[in-house]
């Protein structure tokens, strides 16, 4: 993974490291950073074009953004990347031509308008996935926009959104950690914390080694819940343990494993699961369930529809939240939380931004253990 030289660079798509230039100039804005040269007057960026597809991931270069009234003009060092972005990438789910995808961006504020008090230039940042879900419940006022799909993500240097778009960032965080919490950090607190009030004494159940799994299983701990852990592999089960699973259930070994973690609990059953696998998962999770424990249901990974037990879940009185992400008052919850209890996330590897087919490719062969970022 080699980062071509951006100068040496030509007309082509991200496998060439291809680009194509535009000229302009930015405008500066009160507070704005200084900057060691003139690259502020363009950016690289990356766009899909229809119909989807990691060959028509297309690395560009266009005109630098500049700051409206309420915005923030940020330098993006990093991204991650969640599922839903890869159904963007992989045409799974269709977007606009020219899309920019990526939901999770980190960087540092470059500029900021007149009339935010907010931030300052200077300020290490990190997005929030619904940029007008401030706090509260969802309505679909506030849970729209999704980035990387309605609208442009942030797989670009710079990028100017609204300052609610984003808040600050973990202290002692890199850029590249930061950018992991956007989606899989604050669905795992969502889930866990929010909508499952978990408790000291409490059984979380995660499924496999994806990142809101990763960081569900690093929430119940600080919470000083108990964890069970679940994985095809035996080097991640080993992960797993390391990462501070108490116990781990090989799924594949074992297909009843909710029946296991029955027995695992004396016949109880846990109080919360981090259900991610959808229609495949469910059925083995209800089983896993105690009565009147809890359900996150987050993930479709094993497809988007399929039979349900409707007796098993009322007859036991199981709660099922649906979550799709959370707020940007949840995001600043969870960052609180972090600092306090010096989290940090599981990284697997990073790309250089050109690479970010590679990155998917990568993504998809499911080798990873944690999440598996770009650097800008």
């Amino acid at each position: 993974m080699t980062n071509n030289s951006f100068s040496a660079a030509t007309r082509g798509s991200v496998a060439d490291g291809g680009v194509r230039r535009g000229q302009s100039s930015m405008r500066l804005v009160r507070r704005m950073k200084p900057l060691r040269d003139r690259k502020d007057l363009s950016m690289r960026l990356i766009r899909l074009k229809a119909p989807g597809g990691l060959e028509n991931l297309k690395l560009v270069e266009e005109d630098c953004p500049k700051p409206g009234p309420g915005e923030l003009l940020v330098r993006i060092r990093a991204c991650s990347l969640n599922f839903h972005d890869s159904m963007v990438a992989l045409g799974k789910k269709p977007c606009a031509d020219g899309r920019i995808p990526l939901s999770d961006g980190a960087g540092e504020v470059v500029a900021v308008s007149d009339d935010v008090q907010e931030f300052k230039a200077g300020d290490a940042v990190v997005s929030t996935y619904w940029p007008h879900w401030l706090a509260g419940e969802p309505t679909p006022a506030n849970k729209r926009g999704e980035l990387g799909d309605d609208v442009d993500g942030y797989a670009r240097e710079y990028v100017c959104m609204p300052w609610h778009a984003f808040t600050r960032a973990p202290a002692d965080f890199t850029h590249m950690e930061a950018a992991t919490l956007t989606c899989a950090g604050v669905t795992a607190w969502k889930a866990l914390m929010v909508c499952g009030q978990v408790k000291p004494g409490d059984t979380v159940l995660v499924l496999g080694t994806g990142s809101v799994s990763l960081f569900a299983l690093q929430f119940a701990k600080i919470a000083g819940a108990r964890v069970i852990a679940t994985s095809s592999s035996e080097e991640k089960l080993e992960k797993l343990k390391r990462f501070g699973a108490d116990i781990v259930v090989n799924y594949k070994a074992v297909p009843d494993w909710g029946q296991k973690v029955r027995i695992l609990t004396d016949g109880r059953g846990v109080d919360h699961v981090i259900e991610v696998g959808g229609p495949g998962t469910l059925a083995q999770s209800i089983t896993a369930c105690r009565m009147g424990g809890h359900i996150a249901l987050i993930g479709v990974l094993t497809g988007f529809a399929g039979q349900v037990s409707i007796p098993a879940l009322f007859s036991n009185q199981i709660r099922i939240s649906g979550i799709s992400i959370g707020s940007r008052a949840d995001q600043e919850d969870m960052i609180r939380a972090i600092e306090a209890n010096r989290l940090k996330p599981a990284i697997d590897r990073g790309f250089p931004l050109q690479e970010i087919a590679n990155a998917f490719k990568y993504y998809e062969s499911q080798k990873h253990f944690g999440k598996v970022c770009l650097e800008l």
